[in-house]
């Protein structure tokens, strides 16, 4: 019989859950047209429009990762693309209405939503703990940027 898992250890029952977590999570986003990468792009655009590579860097990805991500935003009607009225080389990526609807659907069920985190009874003080662990081990180690 195997062992319950009350009994495993907590490094184990974190990466099961982190893996568990990130499976529902993209299943989620999937069903709204998102991927996670798509959703960090969005969150970055709440604040006003970003050229793509302010996005990549934000995001800690690569440019090209951030381009697939715009395009397929794009294709979704999330963003809208556009040249940099500061240097026509740049394009200038602007959160749609859309693109905010589904950003705060996310948010919603990030928090609300049983298919999403399960059994999380306490939302914030969970997001706290995470964000402390995250903090302490060191978050330079935990967002590299893609390569």
């Amino acid at each position: 019989m195997p062992d319950p898992v009350a009994s495993w250890p907590t490094g184990r029952l974190l990466s099961v859950a982190a893996r568990l977590v990130e499976h529902s999570w993209q299943e989620f986003l999937a069903t709204r047209g998102l991927t996670h990468a798509g959703l960090i792009a969005l969150h970055l655009l709440l604040d006003g429009p970003r050229t793509q590579r302010a996005l990549a860097h934000g995001a800690k990805v690569t440019d090209q990762t951030m381009s697939r991500t715009v395009e397929r935003l794009h294709r979704a009607g999330f963003v809208e693309r556009g040249t940099d009225p500061s240097d026509r080389r740049r394009m200038l990526v602007t959160l749609t209405d859309a693109g905010r609807v589904v950003h705060a659907d996310a948010l919603r069920a990030e928090r609300e939503a049983p298919e999403v985190l399960g059994a999380v009874r306490d939302y914030e003080a969970f997001r706290l703990q995470l964000v402390e662990l995250v903090t302490t081990l060191g978050i330079d180690r935990a967002v590299r940027p893609e390569r």
